[in-house]
């Protein structure tokens, strides 16, 4: 019977030690490390539990608000960091939902400081500043879990400085034409390409050359007005006796030079001293009045 007692007395002593650590509902405990982070813990020994939230106040009787509900209500043991409170200073209660709708309002308490179950060391070489957290073996693992993700340092976004903007430079043999964009370039290469014969050449990672369409020019003479192998100049006319002719000469650049008003004759030849240097000549034929053939011919060298 003695045995029994002091086994009895013992078991009490031992309930009564652990519930020193952590309040059973619906009691709870508040404690803060200093940090401006409350941490409000409990143990649950309700057989059944809907919801468990946690609120705030500023003071200890009205105007609280909730700040959170707990993911699963019917843990053993469970608590919550609040890492957003204005101060220390602040009251705490819980709202507890049991079965059948029935409900009851936990006293309100302040945080009390509490350096037992947390302490923040700085490490002796640290790469990133960062706190090494210690947590003893009075916190749950589901609790250091949540208090280590609090105490963890927000990193600082990583802002990629934008790119230079790029151009090209477009150029015609040795002159700058333009500077266009780089995110214009291949709309400018279709332009080139679908609206032009000029072709584009990339004569650098940032320069293009752009080298314009010349068409080869070929000649043929005309069979009025032509050149002989003297170098002297045959205009042949087989209708002069029954239509009027007339003819005009211009230089290279179009100038006037010379004009016959009337073609006589079938076949006329001019000498080429008439045209004072050798190089191309253009002339305009004329029938009746009307332009009959616009074209050039050579005089050669003597």
């Amino acid at each position: 019977m003695r045995k029994l007692a002091a086994l009895l007395i013992l078991l009490i002593c031992t309930l009564f030690t652990t519930s020193r650590a952590q309040e059973v509902l619906p009691n709870f405990t508040v404690v803060t490390k200093g940090n401006k982070k409350v941490i409000i813990s409990w143990t649950n020994n309700y057989p059944v539990v809907k919801q468990i939230s946690i609120q705030r106040s500023k003071d200890s009787t009205r105007g609280f608000t909730s700040i959170l509900s707990v993911a699963d209500p019917t843990a053993q043991q469970n608590g919550i960091v609040d890492a957003k409170a204005p101060d220390e200073k602040q009251f705490y209660r819980l709202f507890i939902v049991q079965d059948s709708g029935k409900f009851v309002f936990s006293k309100s308490k302040r945080p009390i400081l509490d350096t037992a179950k947390v302490v923040v060391n700085k490490p002796q070489q640290s790469t990133d500043n960062a706190p090494r957290v210690i947590i003893t073996e009075k916190v749950t693992p589901k609790q250091a879990e949540e208090i280590k993700e609090k105490l963890q340092p927000v990193p600082e976004p990583v802002v990629k400085a934008p790119e230079p903007e790029k151009f090209f430079f477009i150029k015609k043999r040795d002159t700058l034409v333009a500077t266009i964009n780089a995110r214009e370039i291949k709309k400018f290469r279709d332009s080139v390409i679908t609206k032009t014969k000029d072709t584009i050449a990339f004569a650098g990672s940032d320069t293009i050359l752009l080298k314009p369409f010349v068409p080869k020019e070929i000649y043929k003479p005309s069979k009025f007005v032509y050149t002989e192998k003297d170098g002297n100049i045959r205009v042949n006319v087989p209708g002069a006796p029954l239509h009027h002719y007339s003819i005009k000469f211009f230089d290279e650049k179009s100038e006037f030079l010379f004009d016959i008003t009337e073609v006589k004759e079938p076949v006329v030849l001019i000498d080429k001293v008439n045209f004072l240097r050798s190089g191309w000549y253009k002339f305009e034929l004329y029938e009746d009045g009307k332009l009959k053939e616009k074209h050039k011919f050579f005089v050669p060298k003597d």
